[in-house]
């Protein structure tokens, strides 16, 4: 009698893991349609509440703020975007955009550059789920390293 009832335990947590993998993959597709938010009122867009975006953009909260690129490095950013792994999706005279792609799931983060008079403001966001696990602003600063 208790063999059974393990062996309904384990089908059950099969099928949990198995509705929870689809959950993922779901959201990895969802977060492959749509686009970077672009400029809003004269600066990048600001971080949603949640906990799935940096940015150096005046106004920012406190535990999403990162500092500026340096304004040399506007030249590079191209390249260095590739070399990280990322597509630049739009570049103007002073903004670029490109998405980077996570390896198992293909979650979608958009980075955004706006190109000032003094620096580069940066942004980097997850376009679904709530949490990033640190990854956007890991992104930052491995960008501040190679510029």
């Amino acid at each position: 009698m208790t063999l059974k009832y393990l062996k309904y335990g384990v089908m059950g947590v099969g099928v949990l893991l198995l509705l929870g993998v689809g959950g993922f993959f779901f959201l990895g597709m969802k977060s492959q349609n749509g686009a970077a938010l672009g400029i809003v009122d004269g600066q990048l867009a600001a971080c949603p509440s949640s906990p799935n975006c940096v940015s150096s953009e005046t106004g920012t909260e406190e535990d999403k703020k990162v500092a500026s690129l340096p304004l040399g490095a506007w030249a590079t950013l191209p390249a260095v975007v590739t070399e990280m792994g990322g597509t630049v999706t739009r570049q103007e005279e002073a903004y670029l955009s490109a998405e980077f792609s996570s390896s198992l799931f293909r979650f979608v983060d958009d980075v955004e550059f706006r190109l000032t008079e003094t620096d580069i403001q940066v942004r980097s966001a997850s376009r679904v789920g709530h949490s990033d696990a640190g990854v956007n602003s890991a992104r930052v600063a491995a960008f501040r390293e190679k510029l």
